[in-house]
């Protein structure tokens, strides 16, 4: 229990994007406890792994623990804009912000919730909406990824028989702050440009609402 909670002391005062290496220098911990106490960690959500896969996060509960961020507070006019684009889709529609390196889900479509949320904090990168930073900043090797931001505005990602799209919101700046998804039928994914373009659109105007 004391290295778990000195990890997570160690993690909040070196910051998102801290390593395994890193911390286990830190503690002066052997490498294969630190990794043990890691892996434990981001299991539980204590800790989340950066999109990057490189680093780790202070994860959800413990930002819940710590009164950080408690629940988003998401404005009305955002939540028409979330409410008008669920309305005319078919899967889940589903809000998140990036905070300090994690994937924080602000607002989950509750007619069709996240197929795996601890997943999306684990293993971001599985995931448009763990993917879109990494393509947003140039840091993936899919070229495929980059070129359907730039042409259609979204990225997607696929699993089986089932699939994600998620559109960029930005501030004012340009800067990334959060996505909008759809997650649903694969067929839809591939085939359907209206969510797409329907996503876009609901996602510039959350940009100003919410930045």
């Amino acid at each position: 229990m004391h290295s778990a909670l000195s990890m997570l002391e160690a993690v909040a005062a070196m910051g998102a994007g801290v390593t395994a290496r890193q911390l286990a220098e830190r503690l002066g911990l052997p490498r294969a406890t630190t990794y043990r106490l890691l892996n434990l960690l981001v299991q539980d959500e204590y800790l989340v792994r950066t999109p990057d896969l490189a680093g780790f996060a202070l994860g959800t509960k413990v930002a819940l623990l710590a009164g950080s961020i408690g629940v988003e507070r998401i404005p009305r006019a955002a939540r028409d804009v979330l409410e008008r684009t669920r309305a005319s889709a078919r899967g889940g529609i589903h809000l998140v912000l990036y905070r300090d390196g994690r994937v924080v889900v602000a607002d989950e479509d509750p007619d069709f919730p996240l197929s795996n949320r601890q997943g999306l904090q684990q293993e971001p990168t599985r995931y448009a909406l763990g993917l879109l930073p990494l393509v947003v900043r140039g840091e993936t090797v899919a070229g495929d990824l980059v070129t359907e931001l730039r042409s259609q505005g979204v990225i997607r990602a696929r699993d089986g028989q089932r699939g994600c799209l998620a559109a960029p919101i930005t501030d004012a700046s340009g800067t990334l702050a959060g996505a909008l998804s759809y997650s649903g039928p694969r067929r839809q994914i591939d085939s359907s440009d209206s969510i797409a373009l329907s996503l876009v659109a609901a996602a510039r105007e959350l940009g100003p609402l919410l930045t």
